[in-house]
């Protein structure tokens, strides 16, 4: 229910800022892409709040976990059934064996009448077909016993990638709480570089670490810097291409006043 209320509002606040850019065109003119992109760029306030990114980042951590943990069931599956063949084969191979060994036990018992040198002879063969057939049998399944060895490991190395991500998800995850919560520009700062040092290439922690570098007033430069830097890992976003515009427009004023002091 939740859910379908925030995307309520969301489209009904998208509506209002449509049906006023339409207002201000007036009635004959119909809203353009470029009409609703420069209504974009002057909001004067975000379309969202940081309880709907919280939400957003819930739902991001619900579902990974739930492809975790699928993914997981699947490898178990596999195992234990890659076992169950292992198993049914060494078996089969077991009786096999064993009944070839119950023929030659019979074949003896009727050839004693023969002669005691002929049946030595056969059994002393026999025995040496069984010992080969015996070792080639062990030879295969302790390369196919390797094989499953070897599988398992890379997959345990999977599962523990995994974890991995998702703790490392779970911290950035805090680290963004944080931010949101945080009054102190410096302070959000730190939390930004503490999430860049786990995922550098996070083009959002970026921008926002730009959006906070030009509340403090600091020099449009390092802003700057910040922006060029998330828009080389992601050349569409709209946050970053924002922050920019907003760190030149400072940098220009800052150039003018410099210009207008020296002429005065």
């Amino acid at each position: 229910m939740i859910r379908y209320y925030l995307m309520f509002a969301l489209a009904l606040t998208c509506a209002d800022q449509a049906f006023a850019q339409q207002q201000q065109l007036g009635p004959e003119e119909e809203l353009t892409a470029e009409d609703l992109e420069e209504s974009t760029r002057t909001l004067e306030k975000p379309m969202y709040t940081p309880f709907v990114e919280l939400y957003l980042l819930e739902e991001t951590k619900a579902l990974r976990q739930e492809m975790q943990n699928t993914r997981a069931e699947l490898i178990e599956k596999v195992v234990d059934k890659e076992l169950s063949v292992a198993d049914k084969t060494m078996s089969y191979a077991t009786d096999t064996v064993t009944y070839f060994f119950y023929l030659i036990a019979g074949a003896t018992s009727i050839l004693v009448v023969i002669g005691w040198n002929s049946i030595r002879d056969m059994r002393n063969q026999l025995t040496s077909l069984a010992e080969k057939r015996v070792n080639e049998l062990v030879v295969e399944y302790e390369q196919r016993l390797k094989a499953i060895e070897e599988q398992l490991q890379q997959k345990s190395e999977i599962i523990h990638q995994n974890q991995a991500e998702i703790e490392r998800t779970n911290e950035v995850h805090a680290l963004w709480l944080k931010a949101s919560q945080e009054t102190s520009q410096q302070n959000k700062i730190a939390a930004y570089d503490q999430i860049l040092d786990l995922r550098p290439d996070d083009v959002e922690a970026l921008s926002y670490k730009a959006d906070a570098v030009l509340e403090m007033q600091e020099p449009p430069l390092w802003a700057i810097s910040l922006c060029q830097r998330a828009l080389k890992l992601a050349p569409d976003n709209g946050h970053a291409h924002y922050q920019l515009a907003c760190a030149y427009a400072r940098l220009a004023a800052g150039r003018c006043r410099q210009q207008s002091g020296k002429s005065h």
